[in-house]
């Protein structure tokens, strides 16, 4: 299957996705995320792909996270509440993904592509490798995040992050256990292999089973911020604050003649 916004390529038996919008540092819009679930899905249902690596064009960016230019442009409470909608639909695809999923970080990883990076199984970075969930500053609560980000490190921390927005340097991320394995930057994709034709290995059944009860055992949670998300974008989209901040955020760009 041909893609616009990603490539996909099987190696052996590692099926391999690239986001592929290097102009907008991988950031994602609607478009992209659908080829991104449809490319997970199909990787899946494939048998002779046992592991999948996910990675990012160029040596700047895993993703930028959501590409504010569309949401920009939202006009209200009701596009708020189906933007996390598509945002259920990916994160139910990779939480459901019968085989294990690992991050190759080339770059940064910020705000929804960081939180879509914990729910990689495995992740691998270099020194280059940030990580962080800046929605704040563009005017966007962070719901599914504290969901994410407080199951893998605590509550503490995840409201640390989400409220400030900062994003962490790797050795941080690395310290804290959201990235696995640290390599020099030339040799990410390398060890993401490795670790993917490690895991192609496992008995398939087993692999299967316990992906499954992994997702069972946080399902409920997700369901709730789910449920939370919708109901708290829209009012933050209704409220027109995101619009704002990210309008703001464009004039600045265009005055440094970004």
């Amino acid at each position: 299957m041909s893609y616009e916004f990603i490539k996909e390529e099987i190696k052996g038996r590692v099926g391999v996705i690239t986001l592929n919008r290097p102009e907008k540092m991988n950031a994602w819009h609607s478009p992209m995320v659908q080829e991104l679930g449809k490319s997970l899905a199909a990787l899946d249902a494939n048998d002779a792909v046992r592991a999948i690596v996910l990675t990012g064009t160029g040596d700047k960016a895993f993703s930028a996270g959501q590409d504010l230019a569309e949401t920009q442009k939202f006009m209200g409470g009701e596009q708020g509440d189906e933007w996390i909608e598509g945002w259920k639909k990916i994160y139910s695809t990779i939480r459901n993904l019968t085989k294990p999923l690992i991050a190759a970080l080339n770059g940064v990883a910020a705000g929804s592509a960081f939180q879509i990076a914990l729910l990689c199984d495995i992740r691998v970075g270099h020194a280059g490798s940030r990580m962080g969930q800046p929605e704040i500053n563009s005017g966007i609560p962070s719901i599914m995040g504290p969901w994410v980000i407080g199951d893998r490190v605590g509550v503490g921390k995840s409201a640390e992050l989400c409220l400030t927005g900062r994003i962490m340097e790797a050795d941080e991320a690395h310290r804290i256990g959201l990235i696995h394995y640290m390599v020099p930057q030339d040799k990410v994709m390398a060890k993401a292999m490795e670790v993917a034709e490690m895991l192609a290995a496992k008995p398939p059944v087993a692999m299967r089973l316990n992906k499954k009860r992994f997702a069972e055992v946080t399902q409920a949670s997700f369901d709730d911020a789910v449920a939370a998300g919708r109901k708290y974008q829209a009012q933050a989209f209704a409220s027109g604050e995101p619009q704002a901040y990210m309008a703001k955020f464009f004039e600045e760009r265009a005055k440094r003649g970004a």
